[in-house]
């Protein structure tokens, strides 16, 4: 039956690292319907009139891709399944353009966080939001991550402990004494005020801070710190992030061995899982693009017989 070879398939994959929350639920959605029509073995014309029911062209494209990847599991132990072709329902996909925060623009998003409205429920909001976008602009941390930051994961000689990243992967951040001085004072505001929960970062209710309320927040502070005002698309938390990698790649300089040097150390301090994520930092910043075509050009003239 394949609802046991999909159990299968999830265990071993559980058992690598990864979650398959949706494509745990598509596989065995798939494999019902694969058991209704007396189905032993996988067929492309099922997968592909299963995941043709899918309610968006995204949806219908995660389906055809997570029944690929299990078929083709099967298909190494036995040859009688039958491996769909992907793309078939791919739809393409634009990251949003990100928005490069210069210093002045960041002092003037923290200055506008200081100034938020003070809440009864929330005596902290000034600081805790100083504190988060200052944080992830100074680190580069995912928004997820700052937002899971516990009061002990500052650990001592200003080293910062991220905990089960996007990847489920743990890593250590080193701070510079500027962050770790500012995080100290902040933390020490925050146990004073605290309760029972543990989070870096609160809530009214007390609990860990959520990522709408922290957004709502953010684009509260841009407006007050008239930062980037005639953007159709308004700057994101994530673009402190997007920021902070730049910044770092643009001290690189030209010499090639300099740039790996630098590409691979951020890309580890960043916490990406490969490399190319690392990468797309300079296709999305036409000032690092126009730097390496000049470089580019420069090595060529000199390497010209």
């Amino acid at each position: 039956m394949l609802i046991d070879d999909v159990e299968r398939y999830i265990a071993l994959r559980r058992s690598l690292g990864f979650q398959l929350r949706n494509p745990a639920r598509h596989l065995q959605a798939f494999a019902r319907v694969a058991a209704e029509g007396g189905e032993t073995h996988i067929r492309s014309a099922t997968v592909i009139e299963w995941a043709a029911a899918g309610p968006t062209p995204d949806a219908r494209s995660r389906r055809l891709t997570d029944v690929a990847r299990f078929a083709r599991f099967l298909r190494a132990e036995d040859d009688k399944h039958e491996v769909p072709t992907i793309g078939m329902f791919a739809t393409p996909k634009l990251r949003p353009a990100p928005y490069t925060c210069g210093p002045e623009e960041l002092a003037r998003i923290l200055e506008a966080a200081g100034q938020l409205r003070v809440l009864k429920s929330s005596p902290l909001r000034r600081q805790t939001y100083v504190m988060l976008f200052g944080l992830i602009a100074a680190t580069g941390l995912r928004v997820s991550e700052a937002l899971k930051l516990r009061l002990d994961d500052v650990l001592p000689g200003g080293v910062l402990q991220i905990r089960e990243t996007k990847f489920y992967k743990n890593r250590l951040v080193p701070l510079h004494p500027t962050v770790v001085e500012a995080l100290d004072r902040y933390r020490n505001i925050r146990r004073r005020f605290g309760g029972s929960d543990d989070h870096l970062f609160l809530s009214m209710k007390g609990g860990a801070l959520g990522y709408s309320t922290a957004r709502c927040a953010f684009l509260c502070a841009l407006k007050l710190a008239n930062v980037a005002p005639g953007r159709p698309r308004r700057p994101r938390i994530h673009d402190l992030r997007h920021s902070f990698a730049t910044r770092v790649l643009m001290q690189c300089g030209t010499q090639r061995d300099k740039v790996a040097r630098h590409f691979v150390a951020l890309s580890t301090y960043l916490g990406h899982a490969d490399i190319a994520h690392t990468y797309w930092y300079l296709e999305a910043t036409p000032e690092l693009m126009a730097d390496i075509s000049a470089a580019a050009e420069t090595l060529v003239m000199e390497t010209a017989p």
